[in-house]
């Protein structure tokens, strides 16, 4: 695939203000709400050449121009080898921000092919080798928080994933530990639509290198779903919104796993306690919403 045309001296053009007003206040809620980032933090910004990532480095510059914390930001690119990957974009956009980064150069494209058959989902592999190149950078490089471009669509797409094809309720949170213990992931785009990211990128007029690895397969689930997604926000305004806000308001008593509440040891005492004599047939009293810090511990 061809290099996307990219003029170093190019200027990065004005967007519509409510638009760019609209998913800075969403950017500052999700970091405020979930405690994403604090004084000293250095903030690594997985950037990929995609609308996602260019949109997140925007509103976290924006965010530490005018945040009452003191931050640091670096942008930190993988070179995965993939052929006709355009290198210089994104260092030669970067340099024109000002903005600190780093290439980590890694043939995890050789490793993809060689281990996954044609015509399978390449998507899972590659996640898992490109996180664990990123993961390295940060340790060794003082990275307090990994920023990832993950919006409020992709967090509801896994979150029906996991449920169409895995029986489990789980999607991404906008906070998380990683599995060894040594980094926290923050998704600073939780609350923004992929549409007004979308809309924002198209006016911004950034650099876009398209992914022709995983991005090209037309078989992916993850597609269809996202489908599914686009059709209801279009044909049932606020449906969306209201699946990812219940997301955070969640009911363990009116689920069913075990782990989360205890059915087995339910008591008449405890339904009494629970549901005081006042209140009414489907007043929702115990509704617990994760607090912000719950999600330090995933």
């Amino acid at each position: 695939m061809s290099a996307p045309s990219f003029a170093p001296s190019a200027p990065i053009r004005a967007v519509d203000d409510r638009l760019a007003a609209r998913l800075r206040r969403q950017v500052g809620q999700a970091v405020g709400d979930f405690r994403m980032i604090a004084e000293g933090d250095k903030v690594m910004v997985c950037l990929s050449g995609g609308k996602d990532s260019y949109t997140l480095l925007d509103m976290l510059l924006a965010l530490q121009a005018r945040a009452p914390v003191r931050f640091e930001l670096v942008a930190v690119n993988l070179d995965q080898k993939q052929p006709g990957f355009p290198a210089h974009v994104l260092p030669q956009y970067l340099r024109e921000r000002g903005v600190p980064f780093h290439v980590i150069e890694q043939d995890t494209y050789s490793t993809v092919t060689r281990v996954i058959p044609q015509g399978r989902t390449m998507c899972s592999l590659c996640s898992r080798l490109r996180r664990g190149a990123l993961y390295e950078w940060a340790a060794d490089n003082g990275v307090t928080k990994i920023a990832l471009g993950h919006h409020r669509d992709d967090i509801l797409a896994t979150f029906f994933l996991n449920l169409f094809h895995q029986a489990n309720l789980k999607a991404m949170p906008p906070k998380l530990r990683s599995d060894d213990g040594r980094h926290i992931v923050i998704r600073p785009l939780a609350y923004c639509r992929e549409a007004d990211i979308a809309e924002y990128a198209a006016q911004r007029g950034f650099p876009i290198i398209p992914c022709n690895l995983c991005g090209s397969q037309d078989n992916l689930q993850r597609k269809a779903v996202s489908r599914m997604l686009a059709e209801w926000d279009d044909q049932h305004p606020g449906r969306c919104e209201n699946i990812f806000r219940a997301l955070g308001n969640v009911s363990p008593s009116h689920l069913a796993d075990r782990k989360l509440f205890d059915f087995a040891g339910l008591s008449r005492e405890d339904v009494e306690k629970e549901w005081p004599k006042h209140a009414e047939p489907g007043d929702n009293r115990t509704s617990i919403r994760p607090s912000i810090h719950s999600f330090e511990s995933e």
